[in-house]
């Protein structure tokens, strides 16, 4: 048998590639890796930019000017937190017919106490009537500081600004940072999140809602949800007091859940999540990205929502309109002091004559 006396290259493919191919092969599968990087990062690139462009902005500092209560340093942080009540597009079919014009149909004060685990939410009842502070008109003049105010008409009449503008001039907190979110996107945000259950002191028939609920643990979808935390003919006197609670109540339910929800390990879901939070969400200038939202969310990690105490601004039916309230004095003064000086809220701070039953 005559031996074959060729050399592995000239044999070619039989005992190995040629080097020549192996380095066409490399770069092939160089270039699908590198062109795979790039589809990725493009997707990465338009979901982070998606997202980003969704939220709005409002210059919170540049409206309210110089003239506003001195930033202690031991303050911690003051958030102020709106729950728009719109009643035009898809809002209108949420909440009962698209009319013109908003409100704010809900308003906390969240503070952070330094380097603490505990938030405090102080809720200002929006049939409160307070002292308005001079505030800009939509065409830029300026309105006069006028007294007994409904609080929930400065929203509507003058923007999220003078609400921040009146909420730190009846309480001398120094706002850091403002959100808003509308009640559309409020009712999406729950149902991304697959609902979230809280535990029904007592059963709710709310026949101008459509809300009906039996007492003990439920799991509400997002027009549940929302019908849950506008409810007031099916609980207490009927009054803005009385839903007060369930807001609250909600409230730490809903960040619970949030917080206890894999995100890491379902980015499908974090994406969904963040998109419809965004879409329904206004911060002031310096949050108004998902970076800076990102960096201030860890910044509350240590924050657990369980662990949040939930207090009514505390009122008293007015005198001349028994169908509005008024701070109660001296309660509503420790409670601001309180908050201002980072310290601990006294008992009698918490204290509310009016109750809503």
């Amino acid at each position: 048998m005559s031996q074959d006396t060729r050399t592995p290259e000239a044999v070619g493919g039989r005992r190995g590639a040629t080097p020549r191919k192996r380095r066409r092969t490399g770069r092939i599968v160089l270039l699908t890796l590198l062109v795979l990087l790039l589809a990725a990062g493009g997707t990465l690139y338009w979901m982070y930019s998606s997202i980003d462009g969704n939220i709005k902005a409002v210059d919170i500092d540049k409206a309210l000017g110089d003239d506003r209560p001195e930033k202690l340093p031991t303050s911690g942080q003051n958030l102020l937190v709106l729950g728009s009540d719109s009643r035009a597009g898809d809002n209108g079919d949420l909440v009962g017919g698209a009319v013109g014009g908003g409100r704010s149909d809900t308003t906390l004060v969240v503070h952070i106490p330094e380097g603490r685990t505990q938030a405090v939410a102080v809720s200002i009842p929006r049939d409160t009537l307070v002292t308005r502070p001079e505030c800009a008109r939509a065409d830029g003049t300026a309105a006069p500081s006028a007294r007994r105010v409904m609080f929930n008409s400065i929203y509507a009449q003058y923007g999220p600004t003078c609400v921040a503008k009146t909420v730190e001039s009846i309480s001398g907190v120094r706002l850091d940072h403002f959100m808003e979110i509308d009640f559309s996107g409020f009712k999406d945000l729950v149902d991304t999140i697959g609902g979230v259950t809280v535990d029904v002191k007592e059963p709710i028939d709310d026949k101008q809602s459509g809300l009906h609920l039996e007492a003990g643990p439920q799991k509400l979808d997002g027009t549940q949800s929302l019908a849950f935390v506008r409810t007031r003919h099916g609980v207490g006197d009927g009054s803005d007091l009385g839903r007060i609670s369930l807001q609250q109540q909600f409230l730490t339910a809903l960040l619970s859940e949030v917080k206890k929800q894999d995100l890491l390990g379902s980015p499908a879901k974090s994406y969904k999540i963040a998109d419809s939070a965004t879409k329904a969400l206004t911060t002031d200038s310096e949050l108004a990205s998902l970076t800076a939202l990102g960096d201030f969310g860890r910044s509350l990690n240590g924050v657990d929502p369980q662990n949040m105490e939930t207090i009514m601004l505390p009122v008293a039916y007015d005198k001349i309109d028994p169908n509005r309230v008024v701070a109660h004095e001296p309660n509503a003064s420790q409670l601001w002091k309180a908050i201002r000086e980072d310290a601990e809220i006294p008992a009698s701070a918490k204290k509310s004559p009016a109750t809503g039953g």
